[in-house]
């Protein structure tokens, strides 16, 4: 538990240097903006759509973001030589980058509550945003292992939300009203991760929460175990053994 500390510790230290929290506070007071621009007062329909989005590709591009850093500092060689767990190491990254996502959470939801009109479950909203963010930032640890630089997993990403974010996107905002489309949208997990954010505002069918909910934690257990199995190969091909 100590190590642990102590390595999120070092993690919210490493984003601060990179001015990676500074980037993430910077495009939540964007999406301030856009809320204090929007003439519409009861915002509650827009943003579990704005936090969809932050959850999703935000959590991906700071896991990104960090590893390439230290890949550039020579940092991973350290980790070949330290008494530090890889599961410690996975989770600090992920929770530091939960962090970053609940921040952003916190500022729209406040401004949301002071100067617009909002009907959402708050604890639901941060429960859903930790499990989407942290489920995504795996993906972000899948993306880099695979990548060799920071642009070619910033395309990765690209590609991720062309084929699994935007249909839901479409599909959330009306423009895709086909029932087949929509069955099928639920073998993605952008789509559970649609259906939990939407259902902090009430009316959601209680099979399609709880199916959303199990869903992303038996994906999340899944890709955990991938990233964990894959890290001894990404720590010893970064490191030029």
């Amino acid at each position: 538990m100590n190590s642990f500390i102590t390595l999120f510790s070092g993690e919210l230290n490493r984003m601060r240097k990179y001015n990676i929290l500074a980037a993430g506070i910077f495009v939540a007071l964007l999406w301030v903006g856009v809320l204090f621009f929007t003439d519409i007062e009861d915002i509650t329909s827009m943003v579990p759509l704005i936090v969809f989005i932050d959850a999703t590709s935000m959590s991906m591009v700071l896991i990104g973001a960090t590893m390439f850093y230290e890949k550039q500092e020579g940092t991973i060689k350290t980790l070949l030589v330290s008494p530090i767990g890889k599961s410690e190491y996975i989770l600090a990254k992920i929770f530091a980058n939960i962090s970053s996502n609940v921040l952003t959470l916190v500022l729209i939801y406040v401004y949301a509550k002071l100067f617009k009109e909002i009907n959402l479950n708050f604890f639901g909203l941060l429960g859903a945003s930790i499990l989407i963010a942290f489920f995504h930032s795996l993906i972000g640890f899948i993306m880099t292992y695979n990548t060799k630089d920071f642009t070619e997993m910033l395309m990765g990403m690209m590609k991720y939300t062309f084929i699994f974010t935007i249909p839901v996107l479409l599909e959330q905002i009306g423009f895709i009203k086909n029932e087949t489309i929509d069955k099928i949208l639920y073998i993605i997990p952008t789509k559970s991760s649609s259906i939990l954010l939407q259902a902090t505002g009430g009316g959601m069918d209680n099979w399609k929460t709880w199916f959303a909910i199990i869903y992303l934690i038996l994906a999340t257990l899944g890709l955990f175990f991938i990233v964990w199995k894959k890290f001894d190969d990404f720590k010893i091909k970064e490191s030029g053994e």
